[in-house]
């Protein structure tokens, strides 16, 4: 009863002043996967306590960003609910706190043993509303610096999900998504006014880009943009080292809220009247020469089946 009037006094006040309180958690890794739950159902707790309504967990946030472990972590909604405890545990947490959970990314194991680095969103309900199969492999080769092949343990995604709330439509991107300014475009142009891309960069391309792509991203489709990473598990260097500085970014291309690598929770009141004065001040989109260039989205008919894949999705997660 509590939470349930609680919710409701947040979701009036959300509704007068347009705002609505995102909150990212940059959670620790472990070599157990229960460890690591055990860990990010504590900090959803601190975070729903503290009045946020909208959470963004990090990319492979229930793994190390190793082969061996994203094989032995992964996940699948077919499975049942205690094989899929990371899926069970959001839709569990989604519902008792009465939250959106965009669940950043799990190894997800296809019905063809095909693994994906995937992302779940999860409704107040509990209800898994979109997923996002990461599109973009981080396939690279900087010599002396470091080699990766993500195409190697992954399998990439075919299509660009978006997904409407009480609040705004929200886009999402993963980690190497960042790099590729057209998805975003897509999605901004689509209506989206939160773009959510959870990733977890190098510590060879951290310092370099992470900060300026998360801007870019925000200023180029003057949106918010949450992008959140699993904390650097500094107790071990042979494991991948996540840059992490999980950050939020206003549509004026203006670091609203960050942290560094350690376990922590960020917190920034979106603001979407402020997303209009932005707009309005500077009119790039109704300024577009769409007389001389377009953006082409190749496969436009599954922007409007959302409902079918809602449900879809949560007939395959009993």
């Amino acid at each position: 009863g509590d939470v349930y009037k609680r919710q409701v006094r947040k979701s009036i006040i959300s509704m007068i002043k347009k705002t609505f309180k995102l909150a990212l958690l940059q959670t620790r890794l472990a070599a157990q996967k229960s460890e690591i739950l055990n860990h990010v159902k504590e900090a959803i707790g601190q975070a729903a306590k503290n009045g946020a309504q909208f959470l963004v967990l990090g990319e492979t946030f229930n793994s190390f960003y190793v082969k061996d472990h994203l094989y032995k972590n992964a996940e699948s909604l077919s499975d049942p609910a205690d094989k899929k405890p990371t899926i069970t545990l959001m839709s569990d947490l989604a519902k008792s706190h009465q939250i959106y959970i965009v669940a950043g990314t799990i190894p997800e194991r296809a019905p063809d043993n095909r693994l994906f680095n995937t992302c779940f969103v999860f409704n107040p309900k509990g209800e898994i509303i979109a997923s996002y199969r990461k599109t973009h492999l981080f396939d690279i080769d900087i010599p002396g610096k470091i080699t990766y092949k993500e195409s190697e343990t992954f399998a990439p995604g075919e299509d660009i999900t978006m997904f409407d709330t009480e609040f705004c439509k929200v886009g999402l991107g993963i980690c190497y998504d960042l790099r590729f300014p057209d998805q975003a475009m897509i999605m901004a142009r689509k209506g989206c006014q939160l773009l959510v891309y959870p990733g977890n960069f190098s510590m060879t391309t951290g310092g370099l880009h992470w900060e300026l792509l998360n801007r870019a991203r925000a200023l180029d489709n003057q949106v918010y943009f949450a992008a959140a990473a699993a904390a650097r598990y500094v107790e071990d260097t042979s494991v991948y080292q996540s840059w992490g500085h999980s950050m939020v970014v206003d549509p004026m291309g203006k670091v609203a809220a960050s942290t560094e690598y350690n376990p922590d929770i960020i917190y920034h009141d979106v603001d979407l009247d402020y997303l209009e004065t932005v707009r309005n001040q500077i009119p790039c989109y109704i300024q577009r020469r769409n007389d001389i260039y377009d953006l082409v989205y190749r496969k436009e008919s599954q922007v409007s089946n959302q409902q079918d894949n809602k449900e879809e999705l949560n007939k395959q997660n009993k």
